[in-house]
Formats: structure tokens, sequence, C-alpha cells
């Protein structure tokens, strides 16, 4: 068994928004209107990659309908579920643009904070920028768990994100060039930038909507105790990643110095 890393072609467009999702037949035509609506009015050349992870609903069916409708959204299906963070990392390694813009496949991310993302990319000058949720429209129990697993992996790692869990973000694509891939990849994103050599983020409030449809994919199991589990695993990898530095000599060198 190897290891996934994310491979990356050349750019050829300004912007790539790359929606991972699992069963949002309900969600994705709306969601879609909404994205195409927004880009149309940036002067971007630009794409909608949709990853399905596993579905076992119409959502296939409807991203079918929305790419025949509109070629610039485009769609990657997965032979099984494998989780957020291997969709996520098949939508950087496929995606064209110079720009990765990233958000949740169910409605609660608004598409409406996509210019300010971008605008405050390129303004600012920096490598990524990570929304917060200023307003949180979730359960008391999803928000008690995602602080919770939020405040333990901040103070285990030390590397302080207000808030890991907000999946929309806009990111230069060399942010994760070559970027190892292992579960729960997405919720520690903003650390694994930094250590790939980009610490320029950024972070900005940003709307947080109520699921309109649907039933939401975390919990308790998986999102606070699969988190802990998970920061325990990149703790280790943090610890025994070495950078070396050499000078290597040419042989015009070895030459002179003779």
């Amino acid at each position: 068994m190897s290891f996934y890393h994310i491979r990356q072609e050349r750019a050829t467009l300004d912007v790539s928004i790359i929606v991972p999702l699992k069963d949002e037949e309900d969600n994705v035509r709306e969601l879609a209107d909404e994205i195409s609506e927004i880009m149309r009015r940036m002067d971007m050349t630009w794409e909608c990659l949709w990853i399905d992870d596993g579905s076992q609903d119409g959502t296939m069916s409807a991203l079918h309908e929305i790419h025949r409708l509109d070629f610039r959204h485009r769609y990657i299906s997965l032979r099984r579920n494998f989780g957020q963070s291997a969709a996520l990392a098949v939508g950087f390694s496929n995606a064209r643009g110079k720009i990765f813009l990233t958000m949740d496949g169910d409605g609660q991310n608004d598409p409406k904070d996509i210019p300010h993302m971008i605008e405050t990319l390129v303004v600012q000058q920096c490598q990524m920028v990570q929304g917060w949720r200023r307003n949180r429209n979730d359960r008391f129990i999803r928000r008690i768990s995602s602080r919770i697993a939020n405040g333990f992996r901040n103070l285990a790692t030390r590397d302080y994100t207000r808030d890991v869990g907000c999946s929309m973000r806009a990111f230069r694509r060399e942010c994760v060039a070559n970027m190892m891939v292992f579960k729960g990849m997405h919720r520690f994103l903003p650390m694994l930038v930094r250590m790939n050599g980009y610490p320029s983020i950024v972070e900005i409030p940003v709307h947080h909507r109520p699921r309109r449809r649907g039933e939401t994919k975390y919990g308790i199991r998986n999102r606070l105790f699969v988190g802990l589990k998970d920061t325990y695993g990149v703790l280790w990898m943090k610890s025994r990643i070495v950078s070396p530095e050499a000078r290597v000599s040419s042989p015009e060198q070895e030459k002179k110095e003779e």
C-alpha cells in the first residue's frame, strides 16, 4: 500500500471551487445555482469541482444534470466512501485553478463570501484565508463537540486557528502541493499548510446558514472523539518531520578547489 500525495498539473484557470459531498441530493442543485450566480459577477475564469464521496442517493444524477447545463461545473465520483480528507485531496489533485476555494456541500457555507475571501487573499498577499463562523447555525451538541475538539487541537498543537472546522477557505494551489494525505487531514489543514512552508494565513468572519434539507453526517463520535484521536497522530507526525538543508558541490566547484 502506497501513500497518496497531492500531485498537481499546471494551472489553467483563475479559481477552482472544490466541494466534497455525500448524499446531498436535496442541496446540490440550489448550491450550484448560487455559486454560478456569484462567479458570473467576477472577472475571473473558474470551475466548480464536485467530489462525490460514495453517495447512495441521487446526488450523482443531480451532478450529471448540473454539468450538462454548465460545463464549468465538473464532478469526480469516488468508488466508495473514503471520507472528507480523501475527497478534498482528489479535488486538490484535479483542480485547475491558481486559487483553490473549499466549501461544504450541505449549503451551510454561503457562496456570497467567495468574493471577499478571494479579495482578501489577493489584496493582503497572504497564502491562505481561513473563515470563522461568526454565528453558527448548528444544534447545540454539534457546536459544543466542535468547540471542545477545536480547543484541544489548538492547545495540543500550539497552532491557533479560531475555527479550524470551518470549511470555507481560500488559498493558493501551491499550499497543498505534494502534501501527504491521511484520514482527518481536513481538520488540520491550516497547520499542515504552515508545515508545508506557507505560514501567511489570515482569518476572517464568514456567514453560516442553517441546514435546509437532509441530515448532518457529523456527531459526537465522528467529530469529537475522532478529532481528538487524530490530534495525537498529527502531533506524532509533527515531532518526526525533518527538513534537511544541504549544499551540494558542482563538478565546476571541485575543479576550482583542486
